[in-house]
């Protein structure tokens, strides 16, 4: 996952964690199809997090969350929020547009 392996990324002090709904073992399983190294892989089974953090709001037709961003600061606060949908039939974002954008969040 390019995040991981980004400078500027790690430079921000931020720590990257993924939720989803699927499964430990279909998470596990997406590891090695999209090269995730050791972000934390969640599961949200019951969608609890994922309504507490409001990107249902996004949902895909499935009531699965989409692609969406969320920075949390140290007391737990949503500090800044980003859905990015499907773009051109892919889920990647360049991770200079997240830098830049996180980056902005946690100066501003």
């Amino acid at each position: 996952m390019d995040l991981e392996n980004d400078p500027d990324w790690s430079g921000l002090g931020v720590a990257f964690v993924s939720i989803a709904f699927d499964p430990a073992d279909v998470q596990e399983a997406a590891r090695a199809t999209f090269g995730i190294g050791d972000t934390p892989m969640l599961v949200d089974a019951d969608g609890a997090v994922s309504a507490d953090y409001d990107v249902l709001q996004w949902a895909v037709a499935t009531g699965e969350p989409g692609h969406t961003f969320v920075l949390v600061d140290a007391d737990g606060e949503v500090a800044w929020i980003r859905d990015y949908g499907v773009l051109e039939s892919s889920m990647y974002v360049p991770t200079t547009e997240l830098v830049q954008q996180v980056s902005g969040a946690l100066s501003g």
